[in-house]
């Protein structure tokens, strides 16, 4: 991180656990008040170390099935299949990476059926040239 101090770190820890804290109360856990707090909280953003705030929502359903879909392209970078990815609701995270594979999908979806008609549609995108899946059997370490 440029330029961040020991304050900023903890407010950056806190915002990881709880995006939705009220500015008022974040401000009383570091010490700031709630101006100084409210600029270094909008100095981040503009720096683009705090790129957002999201929910990060557990398993709904016990019926979801959580997979990797381990893909190896033709040719890299593959802009179009990172499109055709992302218009997928149940792909989660998808990661470039190095070594023999290109890219790293995770999915969740509600059987094993609409998991095998997934992995038949990224097969068969132009650029896909082999794909393997991996079921998650379970999660044994999660952190945030």
């Amino acid at each position: 991180m440029q330029d961040t101090d020991a304050i900023d770190r903890t407010i950056l820890s806190i915002l990881t656990k709880e995006a939705r804290i009220p500015m008022k109360s974040l401000a009383g856990r570091i010490g700031l008040s709630r101006s100084a707090t409210t600029e270094r909280v909008s100095r981040l953003e503009k720096a683009g170390i705090i790129r957002g705030y999201r929910a990060d929502i557990g398993q709904l359903d016990d019926g979801q099935i959580q997979a990797f879909l381990l893909v190896t392209l033709k040719r890299t970078p593959s802009i179009g299949v990172l499109d055709r990815l992302a218009g997928f609701s149940a792909v989660r995270k998808v990661s470039s990476v190095s070594g023999q594979l290109d890219l790293v999908v995770e999915v969740e979806v509600g059987s094993i059926n609409a998991l095998n008609e997934m992995r038949n549609e990224v097969a068969t995108m132009d650029n896909v040239e082999d794909l393997t899946t991996s079921i998650v059997l379970r999660r044994d370490i999660e952190r945030s």
